[in-house]
C-alpha cells in the first residue's frame, strides 16, 4: 500500500530522508515498488527520455496520460506524482483543474506543478478540491531554460531571496512538499529549514528533505548524458549494448536458439503429422504433372 501525502511529510519532522525516483513505465514502476522507493514520479522528463524530445516543452497531456496509466499499473507500494504538463494549467483555472482531475481520477496520487508566485492561486483552487500538489522551484525545466538555459539558482542574494520567499509561498498555498532544482546547497538549506513541508532536492545538495533522479540517469541509460549532480548507480547503456551484440553474434552463429528454448512435439503426434505431410505432398505432386 502507498504511503499517504501525511505519511510523506511525517518523514520530514521525524528525520527521515524521502526517496523518490522517476518512473514512466509499468517496468520502472515495478522496480520502484520492489526498491521501496517512496515516491514514483512520473515527470515529463519522460517526453525526452522516452519519446526523444529534446527537452520538456512538447509534452502533451494526451503523452502524461499514457505514461501515469502505466506506473498507475506497475505500482502498488509508491506514492504517485504526476507531472502537469507545460500548457496544461498555464490558459485558466478551469482547464487546469480539469486537468489535474484527469489525472487523478488515472490513479495518481498528487500532482507537480512548477512555477512560483504565479501559480499560488492554482495551488490553493486544487487544494481546496482535495488534490494534493508538489510544487517545483529554483530551475524550471518546461520555463527556466528558454530565458537562461540549465543554470544554478540562487547564485545571487537576490535569487537566493526569490527563491525564499516563492517557497514559503508555496508552502502557505497548500502545497503538501517542493521540489528544488539546481539551486545551490546553502539556499536549499535554507529553504529546507523555514518551511515545515519537506524539501525534494535534485542537484541542491544534501540538506534537502529527501532526494530525486531521473530512472534513465541513475542507471546509466545513456552513454553521453552525465550531469555532475547525478550519482549513476549503474552503467547500464554499456551494458545493454553488448547483451544485444551477444544476442546478434549467437543469432548469426546458431547458437541462439538452443535446445533449451524449444519445445517439441510428441513422438506418436510427429508420427501422425509426417504421415499426413507425406500424403500431401504425393497428391501436390500428382497435382503438379497433370
Amino acid at each position: 500500500m502507498s504511503p499517504s501525502i501525511r505519511e510523506i511529510q511525517q518523514k520530514k519532522k521525524n528525520s527521515e530522508k524521502i526517496s523518490v525516483l522517476t518512473a514512466y513505465d509499468f517496468t520502472s514502476a515495478k522496480i520502484c515498488d520492489e526498491a521501496g522507493i517512496d515516491i514514483a514520479l512520473v515527470g515529463d522528463s519522460a517526453g525526452m527520455v522516452m519519446i526523444g524530445y529534446p527537452n520538456t516543452i512538447s509534452v502533451t497531456m494526451d503523452e502524461m496520460m499514457v505514461f501515469c496509466r502505466s506506473v498507475v499499473n506497475g505500482s502498488k507500494k509508491s506514492l504517485i506524482v504526476a507531472d502537469m504538463p507545460f500548457g496544461s494549467y498555464q490558459f485558466d483555472l478551469t482547464l487546469a483543474v480539469a486537468n489535474a482531475v484527469k489525472l487523478i481520477k488515472l490513479g495518481c496520487h498528487a500532482v507537480k506543478i512548477e512555477g512560483g508566485i504565479e501559480v499560488v492561486p492554482l495551488i490553493q483552487r486544487l487544494t481546496e478540491y482535495g488534490i494534493p500538489v508538489m510544487g517545483h522551484i529554483g530551475l524550471k525545466p518546461q520555463t527556466t531554460i528558454l530565458w537562461e538555459g540549465y543554470k544554478v539558482q540562487g547564485k545571487t542574494c537576490d535569487s537566493a531571496l526569490e527563491l525564499y520567499n516563492q517557497a514559503l509561498e508555496l508552502e502557505k498555498a497548500g502545497a503538501f512538499s517542493l521540489v528544488l532544482e539546481l539551486v545551490t546547497k546553502q539556499v536549499s538549506e535554507e529553504v529546507t529549514r523555514a518551511l515545515t513541508i519537506p524539501t525534494i532536492g535534485i542537484g541542491s545538495g544534501p540538506n534537502c528533505d529527501g532526494q530525486v533522479l531521473v530512472y534513465h540517469d541513475l542507471l546509466g541509460l545513456f552513454a553521453s548524458f552525465k550531469p555532475k549532480f547525478v550519482k549513476r548507480y549503474l552503467e547500464s547503456f554499456s551494458l545493454n549494448v553488448e547483451a544485444v551484440k551477444k544476442y546478434k553474434f549467437e543469432i548469426s552463429t546458431s547458437v541462439f536458439p538452443g535446445e533449451e528454448h524449444s519445445f517439441s512435439i510428441s513422438n506418436e503426434e510427429l508420427s501422425k503429422f509426417t504421415k499426413y505431410l507425406s500424403i500431401l505432398k504425393d497428391k501436390h505432386h500428382i497435382e503438379n504433372k497433370i
